[in-house]
Order: C-alpha cells, then sequence, then structure tokens
C-alpha cells in the first residue's frame, strides 16, 4: 500500500503559481496516495472568498488534505521563523495523527521543518530546490555575499542537500553545479530534474490554427520587475516596430501597470501599438493562443542556471516560439535545439536585429506551431512531470516496504 505523504509548500496555494506548479501536480499524485498540503497563505488571498471556495472546491475533489496557515511578512526574520514553527507544529501532529511516511518540501523554507522531521521521526525527505535560493537574493541585490544571512542559508542547503533522499532540480545545469560542490564528492546523492511544466490540455494551439490577415502580435506575460528586464523587452519591441510598423504588444500583467506605461513613455513608445491587462489566470491559454511570439527577457546570473520559467513551457504548448537570453537554465538549449524561438546571448542592438529577422522568418515557418507543440509535449508536459514523482514516491514506497 502507498504510504502516506506531507507536502509542505511556502508558496501559497490560491496563487497562480501555487495553482499552477503546486496543486496541479498534486492533483495527479493523489489518485493513488494520501497528501496532506500545508501551505501559507496570504491574509489577502484568504479573504477573497471567490478565489478561496474555488480552489477549496478543487483540492476536496482531489481527495487532498489541505491545511492552509496565514503567511507573515514582516519583521521579515522573525516572521519567517514563526511560520516555520507554525509548520512544524501542525507537521508534527499531521505525521504522529496519519502516519506519514514522506515529507515533500518545495524550496528551502519548508525544508527546515522537513528535516527536522526526518531527524526525529525517520520521514524520507524530498528536497524539491526550486532553485539557488540564497545566491538569488544574493543577484537580486537583497541579501549580499559577505553577510549573515547568505552564510546561514548556504550552511542551511549544506544540510538539505546532505540529508534528502531525493533532491528535485528544474534544471541539468543546476545538477551539474551541485555535483561540482566538495561537500556532495563521492556523497552518492540521488538528484532527479522535473522542469516547471505546464497544464498542456489547456496550453494548447487554436484548434482552427491558421495565418490571418492581422498586425503581428508579441506577448508579454507576468512579472515585470527584478528578475524580468522589462526595459530590454520593451527596447526589443522597439526595434520589432521599425521594422514592421503595425506589430501590437499585448502584456498581461498583475499589479505593474504604472511602471509599464512609465516604461512605454521614456522609450517612446506609441501606446495606442499597446495593450496592457490583467486577467484571471484560467484564462491566459486563451490570450497565449493570439501571440504569435512570446516575448521575455531574465537578469542572466549564477542563480539562474537552476530556473526555468514557467511561461516558456506554456507559450511552447499553445504553439507560440519565444524571444529570450541564454544563461538561464536549459532554456536556450531547448529554444536553439528544436528551433522554436530566438535566444539572444547579449542585448546590443546588433544582436537584437539579427534575432529580429530570424524570429519573422520563424513566424512564418508553416511547421512552428508544430514544433513548438512538441517541444512543449517533449520537455513541459505536466502528465509526465506527475509521472516523474510518482516514480519518486514509488520507489520510497519500496524503501519502506523493505526497511
Amino acid at each position: 500500500m502507498p504510504i502516506g505523504c506531507l507536502y509542505i509548500s511556502y508558496d501559497g496555494i490560491l496563487e497562480p503559481l501555487g495553482q499552477s506548479q503546486v496543486l496541479s501536480y498534486l492533483e495527479g499524485l493523489a489518485n493513488e496516495r494520501t497528501i496532506h498540503l500545508i501551505s501559507f497563505e496570504k491574509p489577502s488571498d484568504k479573504k477573497n472568498q471567490y478565489l478561496y471556495n474555488q480552489v477549496d472546491s478543487r483540492i476536496k475533489k482531489s481527495n487532498i488534505q489541505w491545511h492552509p496557515l496565514i503567511y507573515h511578512k514582516k519583521p521579515t526574520a522573525i516572521a519567517t521563523l514563526w511560520d516555520i514553527f507554525c509548520a512544524t507544529a501542525l507537521g508534527f501532529w499531521l505525521i504522529l495523527r496519519y502516519n506519514l511516511k514522506i515529507v515533500h518540501a518545495r524550496s528551502y523554507v519548508a525544508s527546515l521543518s522537513a528535516l527536522i522531521f526526518k531527524k526525529i521521526f525517520g520521514t524520507y525527505y524530498i528536497f524539491d530546490m526550486r532553485g539557488f535560493w540564497a545566491d538569488e537574493r544574493v543577484d537580486g541585490e537583497i541579501w549580499t555575499k559577505s553577510g549573515y544571512l547568505y552564510y546561514i542559508t548556504k550552511q542551511l542547503e549544506k544540510s538539505f542537500l546532505l540529508n534528502a533522499d531525493v533532491v528535485v532540480s528544474l534544471t541539468h545545469k543546476a545538477v551539474l553545479e551541485m555535483k561540482k560542490f566538495p561537500y556532495l564528492d563521492k556523497r552518492g546523492v540521488r538528484f532527479e530534474v522535473i522542469t516547471t511544466c505546464a497544464d498542456l490540455k489547456l496550453f494548447k494551439p487554436k484548434s482552427d490554427f491558421k495565418k490571418q490577415n492581422k498586425p503581428l502580435t508579441i506577448g508579454y506575460v507576468g512579472s515585470v520587475g527584478v528578475w524580468y528586464l522589462f526595459e530590454e523587452a520593451m527596447d526589443y519591441f522597439k526595434l520589432i516596430k521599425k521594422i514592421v510598423p503595425d506589430v501590437r504588444l499585448h502584456i498581461i500583467n498583475k499589479g505593474g501597470h504604472k511602471y509599464i506605461y512609465k516604461c512605454l513613455e521614456e522609450l517612446g513608445i506609441d501606446q495606442k501599438s499597446v495593450f496592457v491587462e490583467t486577467i484571471d489566470h484560467s484564462d491566459v491559454p486563451r490570450a497565449m493562443q493570439s501571440m504569435d511570439a512570446g516575448l521575455f527577457i531574465i537578469k542572466p546570473a549564477y542563480s539562474k542556471i537552476s530556473s526555468t520559467p514557467t511561461k516558456l513551457g506554456e507559450f511552447l504548448g499553445c504553439g507560440v516560439p519565444c524571444i529570450c537570453n541564454s544563461k538561464v537554465g536549459d532554456m536556450s538549449e531547448i529554444v536553439n535545439n528544436n528551433k522554436v524561438g530566438v535566444v539572444l546571448d547579449s542585448f546590443d542592438k546588433s544582436t537584437k536585429n539579427k534575432s529580429i529577422l530570424q524570429l519573422l522568418k520563424l513566424i512564418l515557418d508553416p511547421d512552428i506551431q508544430h514544433r513548438c507543440r512538441a517541444t512543449a509535449l517533449k520537455h513541459f508536459s505536466l502528465a509526465d512531470g506527475i509521472d516523474s514523482y510518482k516514480r519518486i514516491y514509488r520507489s520510497l514506497d519500496g524503501q519502506s516496504h523493505n526497511g
């Protein structure tokens, strides 16, 4: 009989990310074992009764036992420690009450509780790391490498990697990097790569796809801050507009509209050619289907070798080629090897202009939609991601029975 699992996510399930990158997986996993989910929800999300009821209904249909806790933001360190204490106390009771044997921790904060449970109860510990968190905070100029928070977090990372029964990485490049860590030498850590998958039943091409006589539409979906170099992306659009004057830009974003319009004005981009909106996550596939190319440029940094943007799989699933940049996870290899977009190795004007000509040629390729879809199915299928997690869980079932 499959052993029960406690899944801990510091990301809220009420957020779009939590629904696509946590709940979508757990729905597939819960059909063969008991899963208890601890998540941290923002107070504003919990107050949204429509959203809460919608997600709660979805969870109940999947037979997942959900235990939402409140996320505390300030004061930062104390609030996080309090959240860890709450997750650990609740998890302690759930493990004893339901005899749970696997603790699946999403990222670093959740892993503190998981490590405690492994030491006390001997539970199996899956470290689903989601990226080099401490290095992300340095690259994002939130922490410094000489600071005590970076040092402590890197020491914790070492403990997580040495104690985890399975380490799940988003990229192959991150695994290669971790295998160089001196303390992992000859330790035989079990690494598995499961990228940020997309629900390709939702993110799919238009059924009546055909090249229509409509203006070229470039799509920008998601955040415009921190890691996303929005000004570089808008400069790229400006260069496209010089070649294709009637090109349109469709931006889907929540919370950054003021910055978006300010940026457009500073770059001298005619706002009549730009459409900015906020839509429900469920409407994103439909919006992507109407785009001719997806545009996103991410700050190239050391920590980004461990990341894969969710939108890459979503755009490709809709049959839409992408404009992106190198030095971000396995993205450039996937895009270049499958000829499903253009990859910027630098941000100078010459490189951008050259890539625009490649992009326009790609968009006219009658096979581009098929290639994008096939690439999404190969690399970003949610069904395959769920199957990969099932194999991990089943391997721990076997160890439990052998024990």
